[in-house]
C-alpha cells in the first residue's frame, strides 16, 4: 500500500519562517513538558500549606486524566478547523487553568483548576507535532525532531529543580505563575506565523457520542491505574469497578468506531500496519522510560544509598541518553533508506543493559551505572521520533491531526499501564499488600525497606523493563518500512 497523496498539501516556507514557527511550537510544548515535572517536588509544600494532604494526589491525577482523554478530540478538531485555532485554544485554556491554579485557596479548587489546565495541555504536544508535519516533509521533519527531544530533556532536568526552589524560597503558586509568561510568548509567536500553514481541512463531522465514550473509558481506566496499589489495593472494589466500567465503555467505543458514519478515529488509520505497529512500539518504549524515570530514583536511594539530591543528579544521564538517541535516530532517517536498523540495534543494546542492571546493579559503582543509564535510554530515544514520523508519513494530510493525536493518546494510556506494573512490582517487593495511601506515603514506606530486599525487587523491575523493550523492538521489526518522502514529493495512493 502506498502512502496517500501529499504533494499538494505542503507549501514551501523559507528557513526563517520555519525557524520562527518552530520556536513558537517549542514554547508551546515547553508548557506541557515542564508542567509534568515541576509539580512533583512542590507537592509536599502544597499539601502542608493547603492543609489537605489526603487529596494531594489529585493534583497529578486530575491533569493526567483530562490531558489524556481530550487528546484525540484536539486532533479531530484540528483536521476540521485548522491547527492554528486549536493550538491557540489549547494555549489559552492551559494558561487560564494555570492562573486558577495559582489563585486556588483549597485543594479541591486546585484539583479542578488542574483538570482545566489538563484540557489545554492535552492539545499542546500533539498539535505541535502535527504542525511540524504540515510544514515539513518526513525527511525534513527528522532534522528538527531534536528540538522536541531537547524540550523534554530540559523539562526533565529543570522542572524538579525549579519546583523545589519555588516552593522553598518563593511560594508554591510560582510553579503555575511561570506558565503565564511562557504561554503569552507561545501565543504571540504562533498567532501570526501559523497563518502561513497549508490548509488541509475538510468538511468533517465530530462524532461526539464516540468522543464521550472514549473520554469515559480512558478516564476510568487511567483512574483505576492511578489508584491501584497506591490509594487502594489492586483487588479493592473501587479499582476493579473503575477498570470494569472502563473496559465495558471501551467495548462500546469500539462498536461506535465500527458503526458511526464518520468515527472519531477513522478505521482506515487504525488498520494501517505502520500506524498500529509504530504506536505499539512507542507505547512499550515510552512506558518503560516513564516507569524507569519514576522508580529508578527509589533504587538509587534505597539500594545504592544516594541522597535525594544526589539521586536527582544521577538521573540526568537517563534524560541525556534519550535526547542523544532521538538525535541519532532523526539524523539517520535523513540518510538511510532502512531507517529501522539503527533503532533496532539500539534497542537490542538497551535490552542487554537492562539484563546487566537486573543481575549486577547492586555491585556496580555509580560511574558504571551512569554509563549504563545513558546506553539504556539511548535505545529508547531512537524509537520516539521515528514512531511519530512514520505514522505521519503513512496517512493523508487531512488525517494528520487525528493520527498524531491518537498515537499520543495510546502512548499515554500504554505508559500508564506499564507504570502501574512497575509500581505493583515495587510495592509487592517491599511487602505492601494494602496500598500505600499516597505517593508521599509510598516514598516513606520504601525508605524503611530493607536494602537487600529492595535490590531483589528491582531485579524484577529491570527484567520487566527488558520485556517492555523486547516488545517494542518486536513491534518495530514487524513495521513496514515505507519510503520517507522529501520536499515536494508527490505521493499517490493506489
Amino acid at each position: 500500500m502506498n502512502a496517500p497523496q501529499r504533494g499538494a498539501a505542503q507549501v514551501r516556507l523559507s528557513s526563517a519562517e520555519i525557524r520562527s514557527i518552530i520556536i513558537g511550537l517549542v514554547a508551546a510544548m515547553l508548557l506541557a513538558a515542564l508542567d509534568q515535572t515541576i509539580v512533583a517536588t512542590a507537592m509536599p509544600t502544597i499539601g502542608l500549606e493547603l492543609g489537605d494532604a489526603a487529596n494531594l494526589p489529585w493534583i497529578v491525577t486530575a491533569y493526567l486524566l483530562a490531558s489524556t482523554a481530550v487528546t484525540p478530540l484536539y486532533g479531530k478538531l484540528s483536521d476540521i478547523h485548522g491547527r492554528r485555532i486549536m493550538l491557540l485554544v489549547a494555549i489559552a485554556i492551559f494558561s487560564l487553568g494555570s492562573l486558577l491554579c495559582a489563585l486556588a485557596p483549597t485543594m479541591v479548587e486546585l484539583a479542578l483548576a488542574r483538570g482545566l489546565q489538563g484540557i489545554g495541555g492535552g492539545g499542546l504536544i500533539a498539535l505541535a507535532q502535527t504542525i511540524l508535519a504540515d510544514i515539513l516533509s518526513p525527511k525534513e521533519r527528522a532534522r528538527y525532531k531534536v528540538y522536541i527531544a531537547g524540550v523534554f530533556a530540559l523539562a526533565s532536568v529543570a522542572g524538579p529543580l525549579l519546583g523545589g526552589v519555588f516552593a522553598q524560597h518563593l511560594h508554591w503558586s510560582a510553579i503555575f505563575w511561570i506558565n503565564l509568561p511562557i504561554g503569552l510568548l507561545a501565543f504571540a509567536l504562533t498567532n501570526d506565523k501559523l497563518r502561513l500553514l497549508p490548509r488541509n481541512e475538510r468538511r468533517h463531522s465530530v462524532d461526539y457520542p464516540g468522543a464521550g465514550l472514549l473520554i469515559l473509558s480512558s478516564t476510568s481506566l487511567m483512574l483505576a491505574l492511578s489508584w491501584g496499589g497506591v490509594r487502594y489495593p489492586w483487588g479493592a472494589a473501587p479499582v476493579l469497578g473503575l477498570a470494569a466500567f472502563g473496559l465495558l465503555v471501551g467495548v462500546g467505543f469500539v462498536a461506535r468506531l465500527l458503526t458511526a458514519p464518520e468515527p472519531l478515529i477513522p478505521t482506515s488509520v487504525l488498520r494501517d500496519q505502520v500506524v498500529y505497529s509504530a504506536t505499539l512500539a512507542a507505547c512499550f518504549a515510552m512506558g518503560t522510560l516513564i516507569g524507569l524515570s519514576i522508580y529508578v530514583p527509589i533504587f538509587l536511594e534505597g539500594v545504592v544509598g544516594l541522597s535525594a539530591s544526589q539521586s536527582g543528579a544521577a538521573m540526568v544521564p537517563l534524560m541525556v541518553g534519550t535526547v542523544a538517541g532521538a538525535t541519532l535516530s532523526s539524523r539517520s532517517m535523513l540518510h538511510f533508506q532502512h531507517y529501522k536498523r539503527i533503532p533496532l540495534a539500539a534497542l537490542a543494546l538497551s535490552v542487554v543493559v537492562c539484563a546487566l542492571l537486573a543481575f549486577g546493579s547492586r555491585e556496580m559503582p555509580l560511574w558504571l551505572l551512569e554509563i549504563l543509564f545513558v546506553l539504556l535510554s539511548m535505545g529508547i530515544g531512537t524509537v520516539l521520533p521515528l514512531s511519530t514520523i512514520v505514522v505521519q508519513n503513512a496517512v493523508a494530510p487531512h488525517q494528520l491531526g487525528i493520527a498524531t493525536a491518537s498515537m499520543n493518546f495510546f502512548r499515554s494510556l500504554g505508559g500508564a499501564i506499564i507504570v502501574a506494573i512497575f509500581g505493583t512490582l515495587v510495592l509487592g517487593g517491599v511487602g505492601s499488600n494494602d496500598g500505600a495511601g499516597t505517593a508521599h506515603d509510598m516514598a516513606v514506606l520504601l525508605q524503611g525497606a530493607d536494602a537487600g530486599q529492595l535490590g531483589l525487587t528491582f531485579r524484577l523491575v529491570f527484567i520487566a523493563a527488558c520485556l517492555g523493550l523486547v516488545l517494542a523492538a518486536g513491534c518495530l521489526s514487524l513495521m513496514e518500512e515505507r519510503p520517507l518522502h522529501g520536499p515536494g514529493a508527490d505521493k499517490r495512493s493506489a
